[in-house]
């Protein structure tokens, strides 16, 4: 089994890499942000939630989403690996995921960072935020403060998961092909 962590700065590129890295490695692929917003639309107790936070650029707090990520694993015995998209944020949800993962004697594989600079991100956001009607592309302060919880509390997995050396990082600059290219030579080194 294979578990990856796929990060990065929203707008970095990660939910379109990851329907690419689902299909070629036959992974599961679990986003958060898709979750949360499916929660949103049907209006569950937990969409409600989480909208509170996701409206004004937070992030939802850990034990709701760690408990969303249990559940998510278990409905999927079948699967033969897991692609983190937007999970874990912080090091306590890292802890809360490599504990689970140990419960069910697995482990993460390896986490990739796509690297982009913010001003390029924040332009493709935005532009994404014409077609996409999430408020929080739209909103150019939105996207900053995202990007601030992100240096402040996601960053430091970095240091994180380099101790446990199953750090990578890719260019998220160029095409998506380009970029496909660069994430699945990380991956097939992986094996």
């Amino acid at each position: 089994m294979i578990n990856i962590v796929l990060f990065g700065k929203p707008g970095a590129g990660k939910g379109t890499q990851a329907e690419f890295l689902k299909t070629k490695y036959n992974l599961t692929h679990l986003s958060t942000g898709d979750i949360f917003r499916y929660n949103i639309k049907e209006n569950t107790e937990l969409g409600k939630l989480a909208k509170t936070f996701m409206d004004k650029g937070d992030l939802v707090p850990d034990a709701v989403t760690i408990q969303m990520l249990e559940s998510e694993c278990n409905n999927n015995p079948d699967s033969s690996g897991f692609l983190f998209d937007g999970f874990p944020r912080t090091i306590s949800q890292a802890e809360a995921l490599d504990a689970f993962l140990e419960s069910k004697n697995d482990r993460i594989t390896a986490t990739v960072a796509l690297e982009a600079e913010d001003e390029i991100l924040v332009k493709r956001l935005l532009e994404r935020g014409k077609t996409s009607g999430r408020p929080d592309d739209q909103d150019e302060e939105k996207i900053r403060n995202r990007y601030q919880e992100y240096n402040e509390k996601t960053a430091p997995l970095m240091d994180y998961y380099k101790a446990q050396n199953k750090f990578h990082s890719v260019n998220g600059i160029g095409s998506i092909n380009e970029i496909t290219e660069r994430l699945s030579e990380v991956i097939n080194n992986l094996k």
